[in-house]
């Protein structure tokens, strides 16, 4: 009974997912704002996501939201980990793609010292500023299901 329990308790400590009911897991948070561009025009109703990049299991969806008609945005989400949560926000859209398939998506990691720990409601908010989506920025791929 005893090396059940052992194993139990090594397998817990050492298995980060996205349940509360792992033990030694703490609620951490990210928030990201910003304003999005193509050329001079904001753009509206573009998708973002917000992920905590996992390393063995699936990443954790912790938010999604749209820019607004001003090409603003302000995107928040929380995840339980064992360890730091990776947060990346995912930006998709079409500015300057001559009409290529599917959006263009851009990654941007968040720094580490932007994430919150021991609180749903993150402390610091990411400001990545006005961006102009013209710009090709290294490593962007083309999403079709987002």
């Amino acid at each position: 009974m005893l090396t059940i329990l052992t194993l139990f308790l090594a397998f817990s400590a050492f298995h980060a997912d996205a349940t509360e009911s792992v033990l030694f897991d703490e609620v951490q948070s990210v928030a990201v704002k910003g304003t999005l561009l193509c050329g001079q025009m904001p753009m509206a109703d573009v998708p973002l996501k917000l992920y905590d990049v996992d390393r063995i299991d699936p990443d954790d969806l912790m938010a999604s939201a749209f820019t607004n008609e001003d090409g603003e945005f302000y995107i928040e989400g929380h995840e339980m980990e064992w360890t730091n949560i990776d947060p990346v926000l995912k930006i998709y859209h079409k500015c300057n793609d001559a009409g290529l398939p599917c959006d263009r998506k851009w990654k941007i990691w968040i720094p580490d010292k932007y994430i919150t720990h021991n609180s749903r409601t993150p402390e610091k908010v990411m400001d990545l500023g006005v961006m102009n989506a013209e710009v090709e920025i290294d490593g962007e791929t083309r999403d079709c299901f987002h």
